[in-house]
């Protein structure tokens, strides 16, 4: 499974981005994708999941919305009332959900959020 993420740009604080990531090759293989934020010298946070479900972090919630377009095996991260503190390298993951980790990451893409 391969993954590309794409969207990530410069935005001042309370403008809107939306990210994606494109799931290619064998995607039979995964039931579950997720979006993760790094902050400079910080450790990688979930942002959100979404398999049957869709789960947010507390930070994001009511901001960001998760979403899977099967027809083109692509998930879509739509982040709204961005916060400087959103600010970070936003990875792509899926796997199978009987895996304990992720097996698959995209490249990741810079968000910058100004104030």
């Amino acid at each position: 499974v391969q993954l590309q993420a794409s969207g990530g740009g410069s935005v001042q604080a309370g403008g809107s981005l939306r990210l994606s990531c494109a799931a290619s090759g064998r995607t039979d293989r995964i039931d579950e994708m997720g979006w993760f934020r790094q902050a400079p010298g910080k450790q990688r946070d979930v942002v959100g999941i979404i398999n049957t479900l869709t789960r947010y972090a507390d930070i994001v919630k009511g901001r960001f919305t998760l979403s899977w377009d099967p027809a083109e095996n692509t998930a879509y991260l739509e982040m709204n009332s961005l916060k400087s503190e959103d600010t970070g390298v936003y990875l792509c993951g899926a796997r199978n959900s009987r895996s304990a980790l992720y097996d698959f990451w995209g490249q990741g893409t810079q968000v910058t959020v100004s104030s």
